[in-house]
C-alpha cells in the first residue's frame, strides 16, 4: 500500500492538540518552531518506515484481536474513520496558546502536513503516550511558542499512532484508533445501519432480536460492524446457514418464513456469520467444535 503524500517536499507542518470538554472532543493548534516540525516530520517518516517494513496490511476489522502494534488500515469514507476523517479535513483550527497548560486532560496530539502538490497528511499520537517523560524530543513552551527544550517537559515520541491521507487512515496501533476515533461509540450507534444493510442481503433472517441484543453488548456490536464491512453476506445460502447453526448447536427455529435465533444465542450466530467457528474432526467419530480469536483466511 502506498501513502498518498510526499515527504520530500513539504511545505507546511501543524501541530495541534485535542482534548475533551463536555463530553466533546475539541482540537487547536499550538505554534511550534522549526526544530519541533523538524521533529514531526522525522516522526511521521518513522511511522511510515515501520509500516513499510511488515508484510502488505489488512483493513481493520472491529471484531478482530488485534495486537498492540499492527498495521492496518480504514477507508477514509469509512463510517469508522468519521472522527479522524473530521480532524484531518478540518479548515478552521484555530490557535490556542493556553491548550497544552493541563497536559494530563488531553486526548491526542497531532500534527498536519501539506506537500507541494497540496496534498495533505495528518499524524495522530493518543494522549497517553506522552503523559511520561523521556530522554529526548521534550518541548516546552518559551514566549507562547513550543521549543526543544533539554528538560523534563513535555514528550514527543518516536511515532504516530497512525497517519491519514486522502484515501486511508494507516493504523500503527488499533488501540490508538479505536480511542481517539471513539470506536465503542461509533460502533455502538451505527448498529441499526449495520443490521438494516446486513438484513437486506439476508431477508430470510429476522434480525430484530439481534439487534437489541447488539445494542447493549459491544462486542456483538464489534462483530455486526465487521460482518457488514466484508460485504461478504450476500450470497449466503439458507440451508447452508441453517446446516452451520446445527453443527456449532445454536438454537433457531422458523417464523413466518425466517429463521429466528433463540435468546441467548445471538453471539454464536454471529460467530457463524463472522467466519469464527469451525469444526474439525481428528478422531473418526468425535468431532470437535472452534471459535477462532482470528477471521483472516489461509493463502493459497
Amino acid at each position: 500500500m502506498t501513502l498518498n503524500f510526499n515527504f520530500d517536499s513539504i511545505k507546511s507542518i501543524e501541530f495541534g492538540v485535542g482534548h475533551e470538554v463536555e463530553d466533546e472532543e475539541l482540537f487547536s493548534l499550538v505554534s511550534v518552531d522549526k526544530n519541533v516540525k523538524t521533529a514531526l516530520r522525522e516522526m511521521a517518516e518513522n511511522t511510515w518506515d515501520v509500516m513499510q517494513s511488515g508484510d502488505d496490511p489488512e483493513e481493520y476489522q472491529p471484531s478482530e484481536k488485534h495486537t498492540s502494534q499492527e498495521y492496518v488500515f480504514v477507508a477514509i469514507d469509512s463510517e469508522l474513520a468519521l472522527r479522524i476523517k473530521s480532524l484531518h479535513q478540518a479548515t478552521n483550527l484555530s490557535l490556542n496558546a493556553i491548550a497544552m497548560e493541563n497536559p494530563e486532560t488531553l486526548l491526542c496530539y497531532f500534527s498536519r502536513m501539506v506537500d507541494s502538490k497540496g496534498k495533505r497528511l495528518t499524524a495522530i499520537k493518543r494522549a497517553s503516550q506522552f503523559k511520561g517523560i523521556v530522554r529526548k524530543r521534550l518541548v516546552q513552551f518559551v514566549t507562547d511558542t513550543l521549543k526543544l527544550v533539554e528538560d523534563r517537559t513535555f514528550k514527543l515520541d518516536n511515532d504516530f499512532d497512525m497517519l491519514v491521507d486522502s484515501e486511508h487512515i494507516h493504523i500503527l496501533r488499533p488501540s490508538g484508533f479505536e480511542f481517539i476515533g471513539e470506536l465503542q461509540e461509533v460502533i455502538r450507534k451505527a448498529v441499526p445501519s449495520n443490521v438494516e444493510a446486513i438484513q437486506k442481503e439476508m431477508p430470510f433472517v429476522d434480525f430484530s432480536n439481534i439487534e437489541s441484543y447488539a445494542g447493549n453488548h459491544t462486542r456483538a456490536a464489534r462483530h455486526l460492524a465487521s460482518i457488514r464491512s466484508q460485504r461478504e453476506t450476500q450470497n449466503i445460502s439458507q440451508s447452508l446457514l441453517k446446516k452451520a447453526c446445527k453443527t456449532h448447536g445454536i438454537d433457531l427455529h422458523v417464523k413466518d418464513g425466517k429463521i429466528m435465533i433463540a435468546a441467548g444465542h445471538e453471539m454464536d450466530f454471529l460467530d457463524v456469520l463472522d467466519r469464527r467457528r469451525y469444526e474439525l474432526e481428528l478422531v473418526e467419530g468425535s468431532p470437535e467444535r472452534y471459535r477462532a480469536g482470528s477471521r483472516r483466511k489461509v493463502q493459497d
